[in-house]
């Protein structure tokens, strides 16, 4: 039984992952009126983007704005509470609200393809974890291999939607299960491998970008070392930004003016700047190709951090991951401008390719699986997973670190609060 069910969820997520990204392809054709009728396109969105006039991208993020704060106003006031893939995961049941669920997958495709600036990794995982929900309790399965077979659809869903077979199960084992267990790595294996090939129908077999060709050197391999606390901390910075806008954030009809007026701001940002549209693929490509000064990419990740925050403080949805990436990519492009200016040159985008990584790696908390995914949306090669390992130790050793202080610092104040109530007291 065990068998077919992984076989199952391998096709539910790879025919998912396929069908949310065409959806947001098309979308975006129609909506910035480029390639339109074509499933991909010889386009990328960022050239869609920069294409279109300036009342174009404003009307466009106005519609954005108006499906983003109707749309999850709905969701939480008529449907029944939203769960978490991780709830479910942790949880007795791991069962997910389907129809709740699912329009809150398709909210965050349709936004994303609108310029909304977060990540579209999330739907695909819950679309392929909700159905897997209903899958292994129509199986019988017991808790544990329930939550592992959930698990394993989400890392699937996003091994689909950007054909990474090994990242999405090692998201599955590192984030979800936090286990490298025979019993967890089989399935995970199995069902990312089975979901990426299906996909490979509507999608092709393609990376996510393209790469230069790249030389490493010794002056790179010591700028990893001397900047991976530098994107740990600035990792750490976006965490709590991030996590702080999404508790703020309102879940009752304000959700409607605020989504609307947040994203004709973002629409107007983008007259002069369309790479601040979508989820930062874009801006990504560029500094992988060096087309990006360290001023404008001081620039441009000031405003990416900005509208990220800011549009998860007025309540829309979406991931982080590649809007993480971009925040990477943008600060090694600065410090590889000083960094230049010192020793001998290197090329920008051989910074672009290992800050990537390494903010990805804290701002997610996922080391192992960030070095992965990068390698597989580039295809680098070998030689280059020495930087991008040190950058990473180095950023994730000062994440965890600002992280265990942080939480020392309430602790602390709580301890001075109660000893000076009881010295009142006393007095």
């Amino acid at each position: 039984m065990l068998i077919v069910v992984t076989v199952l969820i391998g096709l539910i997520a790879g025919l998912g992952g396929m069908f949310l990204a065409l959806l947001l392809h098309a979308i975006q054709h129609i909506a910035f009126g480029y390639d339109v009728g074509q499933l991909h396109g010889a386009k990328s969105f960022l050239q869609g983007v920069s294409g279109a006039d300036a009342f174009r991208r404003v009307a466009v993020l106005g519609v954005c704005g108006l499906v983003a704060g109707v749309g999850w106003w709905i969701v939480r006031r008529f449907c029944k509470p939203l769960v978490s893939i991780s709830q479910a995961v942790k949880g007795d049941d791991c069962r997910m609200p389907v129809v709740a669920t699912v329009t809150h997958a398709l909210l965050q495709i349709i936004t994303v393809a609108l310029g909304s600036p977060l990540g579209r990794e999330v739907a695909p995982r819950e679309f392929a974890a909700v159905f897997t929900g209903q899958l292994v309790h129509a199986a019988g399965l017991t808790r544990e291999e329930a939550r592992v077979m959930v698990a394993c659809a989400a890392g699937a869903g996003l091994a689909a939607v950007y054909n990474v077979p090994l990242g999405g199960a090692l998201f599955t084992l590192e984030v979800l299960l936090g286990t490298f267990r025979f019993s967890a790595l089989l399935p995970a294996l199995a069902t990312s491998t089975i979901a990426s090939m299906v996909a490979w129908i509507g999608l092709g077999d393609v990376s996510q970008y393209t790469l230069p060709r790249l030389a490493i050197a010794p002056s790179l391999l010591i700028w990893s070392i001397v900047t991976g606390p530098v994107f740990g901390g600035a990792a750490f910075v976006f965490s709590r930004a991030s996590a702080a806008a999404r508790r703020q954030a309102p879940r009752d009809r304000r959700l409607i003016p605020f989504c609307l007026v947040h994203f004709l701001i973002l629409g107007a940002l983008a007259i002069p700047f369309p790479e601040l549209l979508g989820n930062g693929k874009g801006p990504v490509q560029l500094s992988l190709y060096s087309e990006l000064s360290g001023g404008f990419a001081a620039l441009l990740f000031l405003l990416k951090f900005y509208v990220i925050t800011a549009s998860l403080r007025v309540g829309a949805e979406g991931g982080l991951l590649t809007p993480g990436m971009t925040l990477g990519a943008m600060l090694a492009t600065v410090t590889a401008g000083l960094w230049n200016l010192v020793f001998p040159p290197i090329a920008p985008a051989d910074f672009a390719l290992i800050g990537a990584g390494a903010f990805l790696a804290s701002s997610m908390k996922m080391p192992l699986t960030a070095i992965v995914l990068v390698f597989e949306f580039t295809r680098f090669e070998h030689d280059f997973f020495y930087p991008l390992l040190l950058a990473v130790s180095g950023s994730y050793a000062t994440f965890l670190w600002l992280s265990q202080r942080s939480a020392r610092q309430p602790a602390r104040s709580s301890l001075a609060g109660k000893a000076a109530y009881m010295a009142g007291n006393q007095a």
